[in-house]
């Protein structure tokens, strides 16, 4: 019986080949539709036709007209295309080091720049201008424009060097900045300098934020790693570079836990803005947190050893070190009681306050007011130095009350808050803090996105 099922088998097997040596596509199509529906499983099919290989072929050609039969060869080549490329400048740029930093190779352009009197007089040797140079693909300059603002009149400078046959020209022109607004995040690593590079944001923004929150956050001992920041300021554009930053509009910082946010804001009828909470509550106190923007305390009101005399005495301010020149600003409204030079205090300034309030600045470089002058909180006084007893500059600043010497910083964070948003401008307010907030939480998902 087996051995009649394995005969009739073969006999099968001889036909299917037969058959599939006639019509090889039908057959496979057959077998594996029957494997597909009736086994319930997975299987390999094999083709029952021949190698695809072994089949013959046939080549068949057509002639073709060309395209760019009419052609010359130079319109065949591939079309020339521009370069760009922006940097900013620096003290030490020589013609040939801009221009090779920006990928310039184009020996007639150096000598073009080393020898005009406007490009010597407005770019080489000048720090920090933005510059930018079109170039052809093979690195010859076409055009070359560098940009500044050389004062707070609102416009910029816009030198342009251009390619004129086979020379180059040069020309100076006037235009109006721009604002714009820019959004941005941060969070702390180390210091909020260094992450604010790491967003690149201007160190001008930064100390914004820090004067902004001044009165809430010690910025030299209160920072914690993983503190968060969102910002939200201007920007003034030169033909939709930024140029400069302009002013913080809100900003929100997330210190140990706790949040603070600030919007500014100017009332219709007030002289000048201020900055407020998101609830309109005023963030200006009386007194500035330091008169020196961002500097660094190195003695505190307390007994130590004096640097000059040797001898343990009371310290009675704080001292502030930054560079010779730093502007030093009263820390509240006042008027100039004495501007001179006095005793072991060099070059000082005394500003008298309301209810017989006193602060000193002292070891001035440069004096900028005098006696009997009215100054408004934050305007500069002089200058950081080490004039009178003073082992190096820096800023000697006091604070007394009634005659009696008070630890300045105890002051300022101590100092009553200045009114907050009137009824009247509530409602105009409440509109702009409720934008700042939309603002300031994109600002946060961006730089959220950029850690990711």
């Amino acid at each position: 019986m087996i051995h009649g099922l394995t005969t009739a088998s073969l006999a099968l097997l001889d036909r299917l080949s037969q058959t599939a040596q006639k019509h090889p596509k039908r057959i496979t199509a057959a077998v594996a539709a029957v494997l597909l529906t009736g086994g319930g499983g997975a299987f390999a099919v094999a083709s029952l036709g021949p190698d695809a290989a072994d089949l013959p072929t046939k080549l068949v050609s057509y002639p073709v007209e060309s395209l760019a039969e009419n052609l010359s060869l130079e319109a065949l080549e591939a079309p020339g295309f521009s370069l760009y490329r922006s940097e900013q400048t620096r003290s030490s740029d020589t013609a040939e080091s801009l221009l090779q930093r920006m990928g310039v190779a184009d020996p007639a352009a150096a000598a073009f720049l080393r020898a005009d009197n406007t490009v010597r007089q407005n770019l080489l040797g000048r720090a920090g201008r933005l510059v930018s140079a079109e170039t052809t693909d093979d690195h010859s300059l076409v055009r070359l424009t560098a940009r500044w603002a050389p004062d707070d009149s609102g416009t910029f400078r816009r030198l342009v060097v251009e390619r004129k046959g086979e020379g180059f020209a040069s020309r100076i022109e006037t235009a109006p900045l721009t604002k714009g607004t820019r959004l941005a995040g941060g969070v702390i690593r180390s210091s909020l300098f260094a992450a604010t590079d790491a967003a690149n944001i201007p160190d001008a923004v930064a100390m914004q934020v820090a004067e902004i929150f001044s009165g809430n956050i010690d910025f030299h001992r209160s920072l914690r790693k993983e503190d968060r920041f969102a910002v939200v300021y201007e920007t003034l554009e030169a033909d939709g570079e930024p140029l400069r930053s302009g002013r913080v509009l809100s900003t929100e910082f997330r210190n140990n836990g706790k949040t603070y946010e600030a919007v500014w804001f100017q009332e219709p009828e007030a002289s000048k803005g201020a900055y407020y909470t998101l609830e309109g509550e005023s963030m200006r106190r009386a007194y500035l947190a330091s008169p020196v923007e961002f500097s660094r305390v190195t003695s505190g009101f307390k007994t130590r050893m004096h640097p000059i005399l040797k001898t343990w005495r009371a310290h009675l301010g704080t001292d502030y070190a930054a560079p010779t020149g730093t502007p030093v600003r009263t820390v509240g409204d006042g008027v100039v009681e004495f501007a001179g030079v006095q005793n072991g205090f060099g070059n000082v300034v005394f500003v008298k306050h309301r209810n017989q309030h006193v602060t000193v600045y002292a070891h001035l470089s440069r004096i900028d007011v005098k006696n009997g002058q009215s100054v408004e909180q934050g305007q500069t006084v002089g200058a950081v130095g080490a004039t009178g007893w003073a082992t190096g500059p820096h800023l000697h600043f006091e604070f007394r009350i009634n005659g009696q010497h008070q630890d300045p910083q105890t002051i300022a964070q101590q100092s009553e808050a200045a009114a907050p948003v009137s009824a009247a401008a509530r409602p105009a307010f409440q509109r702009l803090a409720a934008a700042m907030r939309t603002q300031l939480s994109s600002a946060d998902l961006i730089q959220q996105a950029s850690a990711q």
